[in-house]
């Protein structure tokens, strides 16, 4: 059974850090791209960074490049999110998302809230 969870949301103020983690079980985690979205309140759910299998090339969106890292520890079966300079438009339920097609799994997400 495939799971990814994910953790290290929470309230934070602007400007704020946050750092998210995602943790996969029941998988080949060095086989899968790995990708983290997110969705805020009445939006659709919209990419946010992508990293291959290995770790050598990342992708972000327009609105988070300069801002958000994306890394992983293939050792560890973990994705991480690294968000720096938080905004109020930030908020939003960020979801992990394991692709090697035509598979694809995601976790229950974790709220992130920017807010003074």
């Amino acid at each position: 059974q495939v799971q990814l969870v994910e953790s290290g949301g929470g309230l934070v103020q602007p400007g704020g850090s946050l750092r998210l983690s995602c943790v996969a079980s029941g998988l080949t985690f060095s086989r899968y791209v790995m990708n983290w979205y997110r969705q805020a309140p009445g939006k659709e759910r919209e990419q946010v960074a992508t990293i291959t299998s290995i770790g050598d090339s990342t992708n972000y969106a327009d609105s988070v490049k300069g801002r958000f890292t994306i890394s992983r520890d293939n050792a560890k079966n973990t994705v991480y999110l690294q968000a720096n300079s938080l905004k109020p438009e930030n908020t939003a339920v960020y979801y992990c998302n394991a692709v090697m097609s035509p598979l694809g799994f995601w976790g229950q997400g974790t709220q992130v809230t920017v807010s003074s």
